[in-house]
């Protein structure tokens, strides 16, 4: 990166300040691919989490809303949870905004001749994917969370939350949104094992087959509670 943008980069970004051994890390792209590599972790593990959460509704209504009871014993804790997400999913943008920028700074002109051999779509598609699931996980705490779009919201009753709340297009809409989270999960795992330095080969190295693997089942896990609900098998 050229010294112009780094020190314009550093301006915009009073957190990306290299007036710290921290600043001077987050002011490289080592350190913000870094960044984006540990909330990639945090944020997968959550995914992976809440997906067999909701797995349990294959169990009936008493195992899930059980579940649901037990998330809320502890307030404070949930919030906790929150929060931690919430702070990782900032840090998660704001490294990937800062990347771009910086990329966008350090390059003289734009290429004659746009070269996709070397990225896979999933790849290209990040700054679409990123936004649109953005959006989606906003709309996913409004409609199963808070129930402020929720047809027929009953606190506590996740069952009949689910039940009511996924059927017609609402059910479609997720269904789209776990194919648009599975090229965006996929290459951020893959990419998270090459920025910690995990030895990576392009088709065959370890990192890529448990991307693979990792995103098959979070995404089909998902994918499965609002498939079953609109097909009538859980109802």
């Amino acid at each position: 990166m050229s010294a112009v943008a780094s020190r314009s980069l550093a301006k915009s970004s009073p957190w990306l300040s290299r007036s710290t051994r921290l600043g001077r890390l987050l002011s490289s792209s080592i350190g913000l691919k870094l960044v984006m590599a540990l909330t990639g972790v945090l944020l997968s593990a959550f995914v992976l989490v809440h997906m067999l959460g909701n797995l349990q509704v294959f169990q009936g209504a008493e195992a899930i809303d059980a579940y649901g009871r037990l998330l809320r014993k502890e307030p404070a804790i949930l919030w906790l949870a929150r929060l931690i997400l919430l702070g990782a999913v900032g840090l998660h943008i704001a490294a990937f905004v800062a990347l771009r920028r910086m990329n966008s700074q350090a390059r003289a002109q734009g290429y004659r001749v746009k070269k996709n051999r070397e990225s896979s779509f999933a790849s290209r598609s990040m700054i679409i994917t990123g936004p649109l699931l953005l959006g989606f996980i906003v709309f996913h705490i409004l409609h199963l969370t808070t129930g402020t779009v929720h047809p027929n919201f009953t606190e506590g009753a996740v069952y009949q939350n689910l039940v009511i709340g996924l059927k017609g297009l609402v059910g479609v809409v997720y269904l789209i949104a776990m194919a648009l989270l599975a090229f965006h999960l996929w290459h951020g795992v893959w990419s998270m094992f090459q920025t910690l330095g995990v030895p990576e080969d392009r088709f065959r190295s370890p990192g890529r087959r448990f991307a693979t693997i990792f995103t098959l089942v979070v995404t089909l896990g998902f994918a499965s509670v609002p498939l079953a609900i609109m097909l009538g098998f859980v109802q």
